[in-house]
Parts: C-alpha cells; structure tokens; sequence
C-alpha cells in the first residue's frame, strides 16, 4: 500500500522554528499565483489547490469552545482541571455514582478502539433485557468525554443511562485512548494512513459489532458533527442497518458551502492540512507546535483576533460556561491523521459526499478502479428508518442552508420516520457542551429514542 501522497521534495530548513518563515511565504506564494492551476505540482498526488478549504474548518467541527487565552492552551490562573489520565469512565463517570466499564474492540485492520459503557443510571438497573443501547459518536480532534464536561445532570450520555438506555460512547482511532494497534505504533506514518472512509468501514462496525454481539439488540445511534457525516455514509453503504434501529444527528454535516465562519475564506488560501503533510507530518496534531503556529500565522496575515474562536469559527454559541471552557482546554483537542484533514477539506470542496481523492486519474483507478471517487449517496439510507435532526440557527458550520439541502435528500423518506429540531440560539458546540442542552436538546433524543420499539 503506497504512501498516502507522495509529493515532490521541498527543501525546507532542517529546524522548524526556522522553516516558519519560509513556510509562510511558501504557501502565501500557492495560495495567490496557483489557485487556477490543477494541482500544486505536476508530480504530487495531491488535494487541487482550487479547495475552498483547510483543516482550520474542522477545527470548529469539534474545537468550538475555545475561548482561549492562546490557541490550543489551559486558561491562565485556573486550578488543575479534571483529566482522563486514568481513563474516561475512572475520570468522568465513576466520580458521578454511576457504574462504567471499558472496553477494547479491534478493527478489521488492526487498531484498537477503546469504548466506554455505563449499563445503567444512578437509581440502578431494573431489566437489562429492556435497556435499549445508544452509540454516541463524538466529531473530529475530541474524544467521548467531551460528553462529559458539564455537571453529571448535564452530560447526555448519563442524561440517557438515567433515562433507562444502555449507553456507550465510542473514541475513534488516533484519540488519546485509541491510539494503539495490532502491529503499528503512533511513531510510525503507516499508523496514520488513514481518513473518515476507514472510520465508515472500519470504526464503525468494529464497534456496532461489539455492541450487539454482548446485547443482541439493535443499536440507536447518536452523532455530533463528523459523528453524523461517518453515520450518513456508513448507514447509505447499508453495511450497519441490520443492527440500526434508529438514528438522531445533531449539528448534523455533509454539504458546507454556506458556512459563515470568518475564517472560511482564509482557509481557502492558508492550505493547513497540505502543508502539514508537505513536511512530512502524518499525525494531525492540534497540541503541536507545528500546527498552533500555522494557525497563529494564518490568524496574524489574515488580520483576524483569534483570542475567541469559537465566535471567530462557529458563531456564538449561547450556552457554554466557563468551567466547562476549562475542562476542555484541560482535555482536547486530539490528534486525527493529515491524511483525514485533507480528506475532508475534499469533502468541503466537491460538496458531494465522496471517498478520498488520491488527486490523479492513475491513483484513483488504481484504488477504485474509476477516475473519480465513488460519491456515498445519503438517498440510499432506507426510507423506513427512524431519524432525529436537530441544527442551530447560529451555528456557523453547520449551516441553516446546508443543513435545509441535507435534509432535502430525505424528501422520500417515509413521513412518520422522521422528526426535525430547529434551535434557534444554538450554535455548533451548544449541543454538546450546553448547560441548556438537557431540555432544549437531550429529552427529546431520549423520547425520540423510546418510541422505537
């Protein structure tokens, strides 16, 4: 299996700190003079250099709350924040009163997915026989607690475990508990070669496979963000539906071409994920040096004061705290592959749902057998299945008209199968985060959920 891209050398300086200017200048130089050209190089398998994107959009698919005082970095003057240094049910459930077990799945490609299962709420178990399992799947660069940041009567996974579901939250590869594999390790590239087309094939059904093979029963599923995207392609593919029984996307993502974050139009020339890749970094991580000064650069040429971006990225959500700001910048964001980032930079660009583009007609046929890359096509999710929709009016990512086309792709649904939730003062990460979430938000997936019997 050939490396991810394979680019013509570009002799950067050997230290970083020096490179930075000349990176700077380097893809100042891409962004103005080849924005017409096809690809950045001639012999580069590379993303066109036409994209109307770059990873920093994805930041906010899950980075929303950074109310930073720096990129990336703890609030100055705060005590020491909760972390899963010993785990996430140890961390951040357990602490609560509630039981928790974690568990390990393995892909059929080798890594090692680590999930977490709260069997039942505080008040105890009654019939497990009747306890419904509910797979939460958080969005790119966070992990499952960022569930988990708000009091215990505000965090959705022990909102539903209370409310009688059999809950488990999934961390996909390259998180901080998933980092491992059968045979590779984090230090090596061939660990990251890899984007949201192996967490559709993958990471997905490694873990719906877990949960109903111990429960034997369908399995609801709750996404966020990318969360969704992975989901609509999964389900359309119609590998998982047998063991689906419902569905409920929020903030849900496929089509972004109306966003109105402030820094979707830098991130049309900045290039941050190619970059990365460039020089030679497989893993995506937001903590490094590397990236945080790719963002500070972009953020100083672009006249932008990132000190909030979460108002600079999503708009302003209304309902996060500032404990729950701390918690965050304590615990996140986490690594994903460059590859992935690309990947979905593609996906922002083509505005169709489409597998990884290896960027020449030699590379895609070689892999798909066809120039282009097969397009996932979300019509083909079965019309019978049960859906819950809900999107904010403020949310920067997840825009109204995006979200409006998305949901027109299900306009053969089945009527009765399908529930939509408008928030009007919602922004991306409120519906995650939101100290409001549980009654705006939360009750209604859980009564949603009940009534698929």
């Amino acid at each position: 299996r050939e490396p991810f891209l394979s680019f013509k050398i570009t002799h950067f300086p050997l230290s970083y700190s020096s490179s930075l200017p000349y990176i700077k200048e380097h893809f100042s130089l891409i962004s103005t003079t080849r924005r017409h050209t096809p690809y950045l190089n001639s012999r580069s398998v590379m993303v066109p250099s036409g994209s109307i994107v770059s990873a920093l959009i994805f930041f906010a698919l899950s980075i929303n709350p950074l109310e930073a005082r720096g990129p990336f970095n703890r609030l100055s003057g705060k005590p020491p924040q909760r972390t899963a240094a010993g785990g996430i049910c140890a961390s951040s459930v357990r602490i609560y009163g509630y039981k928790c077990e974690e568990h390990d799945v393995v892909t059929q490609d080798g890594y090692i997915l680590n999930m977490q299962r709260i069997p039942e709420g505080r008040a105890g178990a009654g019939d497990m026989s009747k306890r419904q399992p509910v797979l939460i799947q958080h969005g790119i660069l966070v992990d499952g607690m960022s569930w988990l940041f708000n009091p215990a009567d505000q965090n959705l996974p022990l909102i539903l475990a209370d409310q009688g579901f059999d809950v488990w939250m999934g961390n996909t590869r390259g998180t901080r508990f998933s980092r491992r594999h059968k045979y590779l390790s984090p230090n090596q590239p061939a660990f990251w070669n890899w984007t949201w087309d192996e967490l559709v094939s993958y990471d997905l059904p490694a873990m719906f496979d877990h949960i109903h093979g111990l429960t034997g029963q369908k399995i609801h599923y709750l996404g966020h963000s990318l969360g969704t995207l992975i989901g609509f392609a999964s389900f359309s593919e119609k590998g998982l539906v047998d063991k689906l029984r419902s569905a409920a996307m929020l903030s849900p993502i496929a089509y972004l071409s109306h966003m109105t974050t402030v820094l979707g139009d830098i991130a049309a020339r900045s290039f941050l994920a190619e970059a990365t890749a460039i020089i030679g970094v497989a893993e995506f991580n937001p903590k490094s040096g590397l990236v945080g000064n790719f963002i500070k650069i972009i953020c100083h040429q672009a006249g932008i004061d990132c000190y909030d971006l979460v108002a600079v990225i999503t708009g302003k959500n209304c309902c996060l705290n500032a404990s729950t700001v701390d918690q965050f910048l304590a615990n996140e964001p986490q690594s994903t592959s460059t590859k992935n980032m690309i990947h979905l930079s593609q996906t922002v660009r083509d505005k169709v749902l489409r597998k990884y583009n290896y960027g020449t007609s030699d590379y895609n046929i070689k892999h798909y057998g066809q120039v282009l890359p097969p397009a996932y096509n979300i019509s083909a999710i079965p019309h019978d299945l049960p859906l819950f929709f809900s999107y904010g009016g403020l949310d920067c990512l997840a825009d109204v008209t995006d979200v409006k086309f998305l949901i027109d792709q299900f306009k053969f649904h089945d009527v009765d199968k399908i529930e939509v939730q408008f928030v009007k003062e919602y922004a991306h990460a409120d519906f995650v985060m939101g100290v409001t979430a549980k009654d705006v938000v939360y009750n209604k997936v859980a009564t949603f959920f009940k009534r698929q019997v």
